[in-house]
């Protein structure tokens, strides 16, 4: 034994412990029967955790530079669309059984009674490893998740920000009446030869229900018929609704409208290669303006009366995008629900991008275009599937100002389905990144037209604001804090208390934010709850979108069309009737000639009646003949609505359920009724309880 050593032995009938200690020092003796830790053991145990962080971050960049390295390498590979997204679903089940055996274990520990004091006299093994994760949690889980937290909250609080200086700019603009302004008089109306050539072109592909209504509005433009050509450019791979669509447009043309039908054989790079087709024929050179409809749009005949003299005296203007509005918007709870974030997008993001600095996201459609902006700027590429954006982004690269008219409105529909919509913005969201990781290089190396120091600020302000604003802030910033910040997080607190988030980032603030998105359209403060609730549901999507094109996986390329339902607004309906009226009155129709053709109509309603019943007769003699069968099959002529399962929305409901509970057991009030709410949300959401269901 070492020398100044003494050796105690205590016995009791049913324990026996030896205990060593080294110096004479009553001082030296533990406390609570812990083993000292000498200095050396103690720089060794910092060495160890050293060495683990350095190898967890060595192979965290690793494991980005490999990514980025192979991305390009994933573009080409085709992908299986049942794997789509199964790496974030994996992640969310993943989450789910840990909050589930986490909750168990809460829950047996609340009735139990447990200490929550660590100590060294336990009643058993499950109480000790209870113990033990406590200790765990305390020292290495909350740290981080606490520093995750504080990172998002600040990225919150800058777009929160962002936010609201958009607001006080729109309301500055309100304030002041600011509005785009002539720079010369407006067009002769006399004379139509001081018309500009403009080119109308409507591209649309398996657009079945909407095709007539679009064509017939571009046809009515209120413009000079030798001044202007309207291009029919169809991608439909049906043939039936091809010879529908040339029949829609031989209508036309023989009343008179300079009308052509246009299909490409090769139907490569979706709606961008589509357009770039059409700018390749030889009589476009004759036009100086371009103006794009997509299918569901339906212009009124003034448009061109309202955007085309905003060009004239303007030769640095490239573009003029018009508002849009929604015939469909209060059919449920998904179109008003879009409706509150459209509005906000035109009414204040648009507007005042368009005020103060000339630049904004082209939208894709109802906006007219300067053909040689279009062609300075490179035409349209077929590299991302938002080339709209990239149109624009490459034009004020070029030193190309816009121009954006709140007060010209051009109709069209709203996604009625949640399938529709969450295709849809899984596109508008992947397609920014793609493009952010193309132009970034070409936005730092642009000149943007320097001349002089002033010229070189200001210019440094557009790439600031291409950069940090346009792209990072609203495209990535935005969707990547609110899903791992209220869908992620908020969820994990509930099992780590020592990372709990305040009540203001829960609640205060998203519900002010909330309020600013709502203003542009007061009559929908009834639904602000539901937004919130339904914005933070659709983070995932966001979020997944935003992944996709950030690292060019494969699904950051798909195109789906979204689903059109042809519906009409009663403006529509009584602008047709008056429209009829004038043309009747227009032809001086007498009244046996109107009878005669009442008569056909009638004539025609009751052939059509008949036809309807035979084809009954013969559906139902066939239903009768599947009965006896043995009734194994249906009649085809049933539709039959059906509910999507969407499992990422259902894992995230589960998961933020799971929480909530947690939360209960713990009295935390408000963040138990958010939990309990944002999960409902998610489970409404993920049963496909919103909106229209699929035909």
């Amino acid at each position: 034994m070492p020398p100044n050593s003494v050796a105690v032995t205590m016995e009791k009938p049913d324990n026996f412990s030896l205990l060593e200690i080294n110096g004479s020092d009553p001082s030296s003796l533990p406390d609570n029967k812990r083993k000292s830790i000498s200095p050396k053991q103690f720089s060794w145990f910092i060495l160890l955790k050293a060495h683990r962080v350095v190898s967890c971050l060595s192979w965290l960049f690793s494991s980005v530079r490999n990514r980025i390295a192979s991305s390009s390498k994933h573009i080409n590979e085709e992908e299986d669309p049942k794997s789509r997204g199964k790496q974030m679903y994996r992640f969310i089940k993943a989450c789910l059984v840990i909050s589930i055996v986490a909750l168990s274990i809460e829950i047996v520990a609340h009735y139990k009674k447990w200490n929550l004091d660590p100590s060294w006299e336990v009643g058993g093994l499950v109480e000790w490893s209870y113990m033990a994760w406590l200790s765990f949690r305390s020292d290495y889980i909350a740290p981080i998740v606490i520093t995750l937290s504080q990172f998002c909250t600040v990225l919150f609080l800058i777009q929160s920000l962002d936010r609201l200086v958009l607001c006080l700019g729109c309301f500055w603009i309100k304030f002041k009446k600011i509005e785009p302004k002539l720079k010369d008089d407006e067009l002769d109306l006399e004379d139509a030869s001081n018309f500009p050539m403009v080119l109308i072109q409507i591209p649309m592909c398996n657009e079945r229900e909407v095709y007539e209504q679009s064509i017939e509005a571009a046809s009515q433009l209120d413009w000079p018929k030798d001044r202007i050509l309207i291009q029919v450019l169809d991608d439909s791979d049906d043939p039936n609704l091809q010879l529908l669509i040339k029949e829609e447009v031989s209508v036309w043309a023989a009343k008179g409208v300079n009308i052509i039908y246009r299909h490409r054989l090769i139907r490569t790079g979706y709606k961008a290669g589509n357009l770039k087709s059409a700018m390749t024929c030889d009589y476009v050179k004759d036009y100086e303006f371009v103006t794009i409809f997509d299918a569901d749009f339906t212009p009124n005949p003034d448009f061109l009366m309202k955007t085309i003299p905003h060009f004239k005296g303007n030769p640095e203007l490239g573009l003029v995008q018009a508002r849009w509005s929604f015939v469909n918007k209060d059919e449920n709870l998904l179109t008003r629900l879009q409706n509150i974030n459209l509005c906000f997008h035109f009414e204040v993001e648009q507007q005042v991008n368009g005020v103060f600095l000339n630049f904004f996201g082209f939208n894709g459609t109802a906006g007219v275009w300067r053909i040689k902006a279009l062609e300075e700027s490179g035409g349209w590429l077929e590299r991302t599937t938002v080339e709209d954006m990239d149109i624009a982004v490459r034009a004020h690269l070029n030193g190309w100002k816009f121009i954006y008219l709140n007060d010209v409105e051009v109709t069209c529909e709203l996604p009625e389905s949640y399938e529709a919509y969450k295709k849809q913005q899984h596109r508008w969201h992947s397609g920014p990144m793609q493009l952010f990781r193309l132009c970034l290089p070409s936005i730092i190396k642009s000149k943007l037209n320097i001349v002089v120091l002033v010229l070189e600020i200001k210019d440094f302000g557009k790439k600031a604001n291409l950069i940090f604003l346009f792209f990072l802030l609203r495209k990535l910033i935005l969707p990547f804090y609110s899903f791992t910040l209220f869908c992620i997080i908020l969820p994990l607190t509930m099992f780590i208390p020592e990372a709990e988030l305040p009540l203001w980032i829960i609640c205060y603030i998203p519900i002010f934010i909330s309020l600013l998105n709502i203003l542009p359209s007061p009559k929908s403060f009834p639904f602000l709850i539901p937004y919130l609730l339904f914005e933070n549901t659709m983070s995932i999507t966001k979020f997944n979108a935003m992944i996709s094109g950030l690292f060019q996986l494969g699904s950051a390329y798909e195109w789906v069309v979204t689903k059109k339902t042809g519906r009409s607004s009663e403006s529509d309906l009584l602008a047709f009737a008056e429209k009829e009226e004038k043309l009747h009155r227009r032809n001086s129709e007498s009244g046996l000639e109107l009878l005669r053709k009442l008569k056909e109509q009638e004539m025609n309603l009751v052939e059509q009646e008949m036809n309807l019943a035979e084809q009954e007769m013969n559906l139902a003699e066939q239903e009768t003949a599947k009965k006896s069968i043995g009734g194994l099959m249906r009649s085809s002529s049933k539709i039959k609505k059906r509910n999507m399962v969407f499992k990422k929305e259902l894992g995230l409901a589960f998961l933020l359920l799971t929480a909530a509970a947690r939360s209960f057991l713990s009295a935390h009030g408000l963040h138990f009724y958010f939990l309990l709410f944002q999960g409902l949300s998610f489970l409404v959401v993920g049963l496909d309880l919103i909106g229209e269901q699929i035909n």
